[in-house]
């Protein structure tokens, strides 16, 4: 039998937190009922520094039954991060791990598949999306047009799957070594290279509370995907660069069309034109090698990822 421990973080969930915790012991009192996971598997919670009443419950539930678990980070450190201390804290702890979100948008119901490929040999075992039905049409796009971006970019990453995955005790060790600040999990886990394996389900609504990736943090997690960071000073260089030489585009045409219609002097509209194109790609070019110079200050820093304030075991 699998030791299986659930690494879920957590950012403000008091609305669907106690709902998602009796659906979760349920599945894994069935999994242990039926001889799938060990009677010492757990369900572990992260409060990512939540403003509400999240880690109040996960302690409640904690005294309740003995198969939750909560890990509470000393401040907000986002999603990635909170997922990562998670993996990190329990990787020694279990067998396996399964990553999830406390949603539960997730089909818990293909934990069974995931265990049963894991003990066939599989190291990585990747939830993955059969279908976006559930998304709207601006989603689905933006969402799958990401994927490819990403692979025409040539990194590694897995089509319609997100941060629901399990890792075996060996993943997580090998895992362990990569030790970049700025982290984009589903990009970095097929770095690995064990034997891995997908199973594929379909992603339900959201039952209560709000999105926790609204447009503009999923535009934030695509950018990190591409550049591993978000550094804002220079990305607003990027932007102004970007809108500088679209300004230019609207110039050339501008200036083309007083040309021949004889509302200019000679030489008016090359001059107004090299000024413009020129200036905006060159506030783009710096600003997108300034996102790799970012990148390298920030790991020379060598801060720590998350702290964990509380640890609730046994």
């Amino acid at each position: 039998m699998t030791k299986l421990y659930l690494a879920i973080p957590c950012y403000n969930e008091e609305e669907v937190l106690r709902d998602s915790a009796s659906k979760l012991a349920k599945k894994f009192s069935e999994m242990m009922a039926a001889g799938k996971i060990t009677a010492d598997s757990k369900i572990v919670f992260i409060d990512d520094g939540s403003k509400d009443r999240t880690w109040e419950i996960i302690t409640q539930l904690h005294g309740e039954n003995p198969v939750f678990q909560g890990i509470k980070l000393s401040r907000n450190r986002g999603h990635q991060n909170a997922l990562l201390c998670g993996l990190m804290t329990l990787k020694n702890k279990a067998d396996a791990v399964i990553s999830i979100d406390a949603d539960l948008q997730d089909d818990i119901n293909v934990f069974d598949e995931m265990v049963e490929k894991f003990e066939a040999g599989c190291d990585v075992v990747y939830g993955v999306r059969s279908k976006r039905e559930t998304d709207t049409f601006f989603k689905r796009f933006t969402a799958e047009a990401f994927y490819k971006i990403l692979e025409k970019l040539g990194a590694k990453v897995i089509f319609n799957h997100a941060d629901y995955r399990l890792m075996s005790k060996r993943a997580l060790e090998a895992f362990s070594h990569y030790k970049e600040t700025n982290i984009f999990l589903r990009g970095m886990v097929p770095l690995i290279g064990y034997k891995s394996d997908i199973v594929t389900y379909e992603r339900s609504e959201r039952l209560a509370g709000e999105s926790k990736y609204p447009l503009k943090k999923m535009l934030a997690l695509a950018w990190e995907g591409i550049t591993s960071l978000s550094i804002q000073p220079i990305r607003l260089i990027t932007w102004l660069g970007l809108i500088i030489f679209l300004i230019s585009l609207i110039m050339i045409i501008y200036s083309v069309i007083r040309f021949f219609i004889g509302a200019t002097v000679s030489g008016w509209a090359s001059t107004l034109c090299s000024i413009w194109a020129l200036g905006g790609l060159q506030l783009l070019a710096i600003g997108i090698i300034g996102e790799y110079i970012g990148k390298i200050y920030l790991e020379t820093k060598r801060r720590p990822r998350f702290i964990v304030e509380t640890f609730l075991e046994d």
